[in-house]
């Protein structure tokens, strides 16, 4: 053999050893998937090894279920969950490590331990047609439930293709962390309480796409908890929502500023409490959002926004409130809505606070149906302020107010308010108005329809 095949055949034989050193396989590490055996450190020297050599895929692969507690990821590696494999979360709370942050609500340290955490990494994913199944039932979670993922500070981030089910908490939090993009993922959240899906807490350059939801608590959620990482530039396209609660949740956690957010192509369907819940309560500003091209079905409050006061982070000392900012430029289009299987308890509901009012809401091209069956009584009823006295402590949610004065449209404390080309169907004879404003100056009501009769204020 000439020198020049040598070489050739040694280039190939490096190139594919090459190739061969960027997949790091746990089984290799002593990992057995028999979903009983405690693999924590043979997927984490797994990690180890990749990380320390420039970086590739851990691989789980090969079907069955590699039981783990606490893994950390770290930069430049893929952790691979291949299809038909399960990474199983232990079921024993003392398997999940102490330092992987907290959860930043106030009132919630039993969720500061989590199965997958990452901290100040770069080129991070997690992927594949595998599940990752948090085992969080509660018969095993009593003292504390863990969250499934938690990233902090990390750059370049891909969660693609891969099935989330069964956390004790929360599915993931993404704290401070830029460059995210999520696509193709299932979230299945229902055997334990707080099951959210995706929370980004002062993200930047997010997207979502083409992923569905069943959670028992928000679906996504946008939050800010310090004042210095705004969540901004947030896409979301292509999204199925079912939940007990909300399917995306903009606020609560509101220290600073939450913008530039478009949502788009999206279907609700049986969700208990709101569509789109937009609530600022901590000193940060809300605003320049798109909510555009949405279905929705058994969704009671498709649109719920309050502007009010509340400590959210568990940063704040007792007893203190951040002082309210501004909420402004929100404009919703496009929007079907059948309700015809809900009560009376059914309507867009935006409200402002005294002297703080939500700036610049458009809201047009509605179908909504509800069922009707609001009362005269209903039709006179005072709704309460979200004031400290109201919340008693808790969020600013529809229940501590309850039913509304219109059985379509409420609107209160906004500045430049558009209501145009909405058609609201009632199923039942409804005794309130179909659109009631109530200290809403500069604004403008065009081709409204209740029952197919114009609407007039």
């Amino acid at each position: 053999m000439n020198s020049k095949k040598i070489q050739l055949a040694l280039l190939v034989f490096t190139l594919s050893l090459m190739g061969i050193a960027q997949n790091y396989n746990v089984k290799d590490y002593g990992a057995v998937n028999d979903g009983i055996t405690l693999n924590t450190k043979a997927i984490q020297k797994a990690i180890d090894d990749c990380t320390a050599n420039g970086g590739g895929k851990v691989l789980l692969t090969g079907g069955g279920k590699y039981m783990s507690g606490t893994i950390y990821l770290k930069s430049n590696v893929t952790l691979h969950v291949g299809n038909g494999t399960v990474l199983l979360g232990s079921p024993n709370y003392d398997d999940y490590a102490t330092d992987t942050h907290k959860n930043m609500y106030k009132n919630e340290p039993h969720m500061n331990r989590c199965f997958i955490f990452a901290k100040d990494a770069k080129s991070v994913a997690i992927e594949g047609y595998g599940t990752i199944d948090g085992n969080g039932h509660r018969k095993y979670f009593k003292k504390g439930r863990p969250m499934l993922i938690r990233f902090i500070n990390c750059n370049d981030i891909h969660l693609n293709d891969i099935s989330l089910i069964n956390p004790a908490a929360w599915t993931s939090a993404w704290l401070y962390c830029n460059n995210i993009s999520v696509s193709g993922i299932k979230i299945l959240s229902r055997v334990n309480n707080n099951g959210d899906g995706l929370d980004f807490d002062g993200c930047t350059n997010v997207s979502v796409t083409n992923s569905n939801f069943d959670n028992s608590d928000d679906s996504i959620c946008l939050q800010a908890s310090r004042p210095d990482k705004p969540c901004r530039n947030v896409r979301v396209s292509n999204c199925h929502f079912s939940t007990k609660w909300g399917g995306m949740r903009i606020g609560l956690l509101s220290r600073g500023n939450i913008e530039s957010v478009t949502v788009t192509n999206c279907t609700f369907k049986d969700i208990q409490d709101s569509g789109l819940k937009i609530q600022q309560n901590e000193g940060g500003e809300m605003k320049n959002m798109v909510f555009s091209n949405l279905v929705m079905e058994n969704v009671p409050r498709p649109i719920f926004m309050t502007f009010c006061q509340q400590r959210a982070s568990v940063d704040t000392p007792e007893g203190e409130y951040e002082p309210l900012s501004r909420m402004h430029n929100f404009m919703f289009s496009n929007i079907v809505v059948d309700n015809t299987k809900g009560d009376k308890n059914s309507a867009f509901f935006i409200t402002g606070f005294p002297n703080h009012n939500i700036e610049d809401v458009s809201i047009k091209e509605v179908q909504f149906i509800v069922s009707g069956g609001g009362t005269k009584e209903d039709a006179k009823k005072e709704v309460k302020e979200y004031t400290l006295e109201t919340l008693g402590g808790w969020w600013p949610e529809f229940s501590k107010v309850g039913t509304l004065p219109a059985s379509g449209v409420f609107a209160r404390h906004i500045d430049g308010l558009n209501l145009e080309n909405i058609t609201i169907k009632t199923v039942t004879n409804d005794k309130r108005e179909a659109v009631v404003l109530s200290q809403v100056k500069n604004y403008k009501v065009s081709n409204i329809t209740i029952n197919n009769k114009e609407f007039k204020l």
